[in-house]
């Protein structure tokens, strides 16, 4: 075995195929033909000399010493990526100003690690960072009290500021964990438990709320709950269920035992987040910061949440990070 010639193109290409079970999947995430996945995988195996997948399955699946070898590339691409978010932050700093908006749905993991590594990458910055819900840090871009955000992207017109795609935040059913009760009932309205729903001035309900008018669904309001934290609470003790998404129910840790999730059961639906900045503000800021925040949102919700659920596979995903104006 030849370990000298191995390249990380490679070791990502594999890690990608072997998330999706598919090379198509991995190839339209990497923005590669699938003939360049194809060829990456038969290099990475004929330098090592083993068989990492199982190629004639669909979906792919990992061969013993590919699960191993899966296993310590999964770990070794997220030290390298964390190494180029902390050197990355190093462009920036002579950075003087940033005031940055983060949705309050990372504010338990994302959201302080990413203000340590900012704050560590701008010592001569004067940084403000806030943690607001999506239409709070829209208005404060527009309004000029942010200069960079991260929140849900709107339907409605953003004007003068840039947005960057982030991630696919896909809608779920949140459960007690011992309900018995099938997910097509809650919907239909035959469970016992009563539905929690989100503020109605909340940006995340008036979504949940569209999506159940097209499907024709009615379910009455008795509980509106604002607080995320309050409301898988509640689920947990078996006082309800709610439409809620991964992000939302992963920054409740504390309750993950006493609370399930499972696919929405019709026509799937999701909201996007997005990074916002004002126009004015410097390409190599919001360039750095993006990576950032798309690095961490890999590690800390993405490949636990997988983990954990592969039904999330190629449903909570980055979105291509191609900038809209």
């Amino acid at each position: 075995m030849n370990m000298s010639h191995i390249s990380l193109k490679w070791l990502e290409v594999f890690h990608l195929v072997a998330c999706h079970g598919s090379v198509q999947a991995a190839a339209r995430e990497a923005g590669l033909s699938i003939s360049t996945v194809s060829h990456h995988l038969r290099s990475l195996e004929a330098q090592l000399g083993v068989t990492l997948l199982n190629h004639a399955r669909r979906p792919m699946t990992l061969t013993p010493v590919g699960a191993v070898f899966f296993k310590n590339v999964d770990e070794a691409l997220k030290l390298i990526r964390m190494a180029q978010t902390e050197v990355t932050l190093g462009n920036m700093t002579e950075a003087r100003h940033l005031k940055f908006g983060l949705i309050e749905d990372f504010d338990s993991d994302i959201g302080p690690e990413l203000a340590v590594l900012l704050a560590n990458g701008m010592p001569k910055c004067d940084f403000a960072h806030y943690m607001r819900s999506s239409s709070e840090i829209l208005d404060m871009l527009q309004g000029h009290s942010l200069d960079i955000g991260i929140a849900s992207s709107p339907n409605n017109n953003t004007d003068q500021l840039k947005e960057f795609p982030m991630l696919r935040d896909p809608f779920v059913l949140a459960v007690p964990a011992n309900s018995t009760i099938r997910p097509e009932s809650f919907l239909a309205g035959s469970a016992e438990l009563t539905m929690l729903h989100y503020a109605k001035d909340q940006q995340i309900r008036k979504q949940i709320a569209a999506q159940l008018r097209r499907l024709n669904i009615e379910i009455p309001v008795r509980f509106e709950i604002e607080s995320n934290q309050t409301m898988m609470a509640m689920i947990a003790a078996g006082a309800g269920w709610a439409v809620t998404t991964p992000a939302c129910y992963f920054r409740a840790r504390r309750f993950h035992k006493q609370v399930e999730l499972h696919a929405f059961p019709a026509k799937g639906f999701a909201r996007h987040l997005s990074l916002f900045a004002r126009e004015e503000c410097p390409e190599e800021i919001v360039g750095t910061i993006n990576a950032a925040m798309r690095n961490l949102i890999e590690m800390r919700l993405i490949n636990p949440a997988t983990e954990a659920m592969p039904w999330l596979k190629n449903e909570l995903c980055l979105l291509p990070t191609k900038a809209n104006f």
